[in-house]
């Protein structure tokens, strides 16, 4: 039998949790709903959810374990937290900005930044973005920075011509 990994984010939903897995697991490649628990008669004085509900959904994104939880509307995301997801090409950017923007908050969009339609914020970035901005003294880094600044969704092409001083 495999070991899970060590550490497996859990997110909070208010009652959403096996829709929000089955959104996720439909945009990312090597994704599928590893299990799903359901709250038991007992406890329901505690949790408040009806026997046989979801409780728990265990769901794997481009092979990375998460569990989802309906916890009940008392925590909600914020951007403290948010998933990253690198992007190898525009066409990448392009994909996951358009899916996991379905439904969400477009006034929530800026330098990469999105919120899906559960409220959980997500960067979309390309692949060579940090080296960009590694030296943020530098002319280039500059550029990048304030052409990204610019942007909701990123451009890859437009970030590499800032950097490179190409108007």
């Amino acid at each position: 039998m495999a070991i899970s990994p060590r550490i497996r984010p859990c997110l909070w939903f208010a009652d959403q949790a096996e829709q929000a897995a089955e959104f996720y697991t439909g945009i990312f490649p090597n994704s599928r709903i590893v299990s799903i628990t359901r709250f038991p008669a007992a406890g329901v004085e505690i949790h408040g959810r009806p026997a046989g509900s979801v409780m728990t959904v265990v769901f794997e994104l481009d092979g990375h374990q998460f569990t989802a939880l309906n916890g009940g509307p008392v925590f909600t995301f914020n951007e403290a937290v948010s998933l990253e997801v690198r992007c190898g090409t525009q066409e990448e950017v392009d994909h996951y900005w358009e899916r996991l923007g379905e439904g969400g908050d477009p006034a929530a969009q800026q330098c990469g930044w999105l919120k899906d339609r559960y409220g959980l914020s997500w960067q979309i970035v390309p692949v060579g973005m940090e080296k960009m901005m590694a030296d943020p003294e530098s002319a280039p880094a500059e550029r990048a920075m304030t052409a990204m600044l610019g942007m909701k969704k990123l451009d890859l092409g437009e970030l590499k011509r800032a950097h490179a001083g190409i108007a």
